[in-house]
């Protein structure tokens, strides 16, 4: 049986060994900061069973605008997809941020990543305008400064949450 629990610390390393592998060979774990683990931890998830981490999200709240939430990384083992992990880490996220009082949940990817962005429609996330587009979806050229393009959503959050409890 599968758990969901706050990220901790200690699943840094865990987690860092094998994001490239579960994103397909794609270089990323330089975007997982230690930071991450330390300092988000209340907006930030795991899903595990026998202390094999399943997948994992990285959220946090703005502090520039706090009804802006932010979904920084998501990963979920490719032997576990398509169970509904990812689907159960961001509603439960959107849960957790709704409660500090958040409206609204950004997020980013590549636009290569036609998984990501399918996924995050089906989530009911909108496809921010861009000033370019790829393959017929709007992106932002140089996003990160490093000249990659990147899809923006937004979704809006329902006033209400379905869970009773929350971690």
């Amino acid at each position: 049986m599968s758990t969901l629990r706050h990220l901790e610390t200690n699943d840094y390393y865990p987690v860092l060994h094998v994001v490239n592998e579960w994103w397909g060979g794609r270089p990323v774990a330089g975007i997982l900061l230690r930071v991450f683990f330390e300092h988000f931890r209340s907006t930030s998830f795991v899903i595990e069973q026998d202390g094999a981490i399943q997948g994992f999200l990285i959220g946090f709240r703005s502090q520039t605008n706090p009804v802006h939430a932010y979904i920084h990384a998501v990963g979920i083992d490719p032997r576990n997809r398509g169970q509904g992990m990812g689907r159960h880490l961001y509603e439960h996220f959107f849960t957790v941020v709704s409660r500090l009082g958040c409206s609204e949940v950004f997020s980013i990817t590549s636009p290569v990543n036609k998984g990501s962005i399918a996924f995050h429609t089906q989530m009911g996330f909108e496809i921010l305008p861009g000033d370019a587009e790829i393959d017929g979806i709007a992106v932002t050229s140089n996003y990160d400064g490093r000249g990659g393009a990147r899809v923006l959503f937004r979704r809006h959050l329902a006033s209400e949450t379905k869970e009773d409890e929350v971690l």
